[in-house]
């Protein structure tokens, strides 16, 4: 009897993988049959929490893959810095410091920590930080700065952008570049009404605008160009007239962004300073030597949240800034080069040495932004099944947002391409593990898609 009811539950068991992978079958089958995907291309892989193939479609192909990119990157970055990783900005003075007169210059230095000035953690925001430099400052007994404000941005090189970004990406909040000093997520917003600029975030250090704003439809149709280091900024396309609405963009130069806007608070808090604001960047431009941070008279060091918290924004709101200083990150702390070229090296290797064929990883950046992203279905979920055996899975986790449908996974989109990955326990208890990514799609690939993954429902 045993034995009958153990192959009864073994066969219900197969029926019901079968059904599930016919559903499955039929209803990809469908949407690539369909007259919107004459030019598309899809690969799907569908395993159960063990690894066991559910099914498979093109699963091996690399195709671009927007943003699901980022759990390939929040996972090795968790693993290899650790989830209490915490990045550092620090203050320090040269010279001498005699009578609250301080005969040299202060300094202000980063690891790269892109929450720096952040809004989205209690406790790390832009005020914060200024209240406790303050503070440092005064405590020091620096009443009054006889040098200039040093930021300090060589802990990466000099290249901000991945290569392979449209330009088109670049001037617009999430195309913001990773600098050694960042701030405010290298992000800024203005409140246009029609075509007319009515209101900045915050005020933008030495930045001259072109307006080729024109008004048209109801929504945001609106693009900004910039690029590193440029004092001219583009903004072109359509807005709705008669309203008010919110265009953000990239900050070409955050390290002199903060440091002219710690010039500010210095005047307003009573400390004498009427040097200039440099940054080292801006001293090899010139064709000068940089300065060197001091090795001792620390005023301040300040630490970020820790990487878990970090990684949770990047899974659930997309930030792209979080994944190219986690690239950094990885080439700086790993192969001594902060390139990102040394940094995507890098991750592919991780992931090759976790038994992923680096035929399917094709990366490009750390965030998916670039088109040249070339991953596979399989290798997503791959990476997923190695994160969920892993000790800081739940920090994972944690951070993939709960999409339209009520399944919780990171997506993906861009223009040409749409993308699911994620973990999904179905009404009955089953466990599955997925991924799906469609390119060229002529329709809405967000709908699409759903509709494959609602059946693991």
């Amino acid at each position: 009897m045993k034995k009958s009811f153990i192959l009864f539950a073994f066969s219900t068991q197969v029926i019901f993988a079968q059904n599930v992978s016919q559903k499955l079958d039929d209803a990809t089958k469908n949407l690539m049959n369909s007259p919107m995907a004459v030019s598309s291309s899809l690969s799907l892989y569908v395993a159960d929490e063990s690894g066991n193939l559910v099914y498979d479609y093109q699963g091996n192909k690399g195709l671009s893959t927007a943003s699901t990119q980022k759990i390939f990157t929040a996972a090795a970055a968790l693993e290899t810095l650790g989830k209490n990783y915490t990045y550092k900005t620090t203050s320090a003075y040269s010279g001498t410091l005699s009578g609250g007169i301080l005969n040299g210059n202060l300094f202000i230095t980063s690891n790269g920590d892109p929450t720096l000035g952040s809004w989205r953690y209690e406790g790390y925001k832009p005020e914060n930080f200024k209240q406790k430099l303050l503070d440092a400052i005064k405590k020091a007994g620096i009443t009054k700065i006889s040098g200039d404000l040093i930021i300090d941005d060589s802990y990466f090189d000099h290249q901000t952008i991945p290569g392979g970004w449209p330009w088109d990406d670049l001037g617009n909040y999430y195309g913001a570049g990773v600098w050694g000093v960042n701030w405010r997520e290298n992000q800024f917003d203005i409140n246009i009404n029609g075509t007319e600029f009515k209101s900045f975030s915050y005020p933008l250090a030495n930045i001259k605008w072109l307006n080729d704003l024109k008004t048209a439809g109801t929504s945001d149709q609106s693009l900004i160009f910039t690029a590193p280091h440029s004092e001219v900024a583009l903004i072109n396309g359509n807005l709705p007239a008669g309203k008010v609405t919110t265009v953000s963009g990239s900050v070409p130069n955050p390290p002199l962004q903060l440091g002219v806007e710690v010039q500010g608070w210095l005047k307003d808090s009573g400390i004498d300073f009427s040097g200039k604001v440099m940054t080292n960047t801006q001293m090899e431009i010139e064709g000068k030597k940089p300065f060197e941070f001091p090795k001792s008279n620390i005023v301040l060091t300040y630490q970020s949240p820790t990487l878990d918290k970090i990684i949770y924004w990047f899974l659930r709101k997309s930030v792209n800034v979080y994944g190219e200083n986690l690239i950094k990150t990885l080439g700086k702390e790993k192969k001594g080069n902060p390139s990102f070229k040394s940094g995507i090296a890098f991750l592919k290797e991780f992931w090759k040495s976790k038994g992923i064929n680096p035929n399917m990883i094709n990366f490009a950046d750390g965030s998916g932004l670039s088109p040249q992203n070339y991953v596979s279905a399989k290798a997503e979920v791959q990476a997923l099944l190695y994160a969920k055996k892993q000790a800081w899975f739940e920090s994972y986790y944690e951070g993939f947002p709960t999409q339209d449908n009520g399944m919780k996974m990171k997506s993906g989109t861009m223009r040409d391409t749409k993308s699911y990955a994620g973990y999904h326990t179905s009404k009955d208890g089953k466990k599955y593990v997925y991924s799906i990514i469609i390119n060229n799609y002529e329709g809405s690939g967000s709908t699409e898609l759903q509709k494959i993954l609602n059946i693991l429902k």
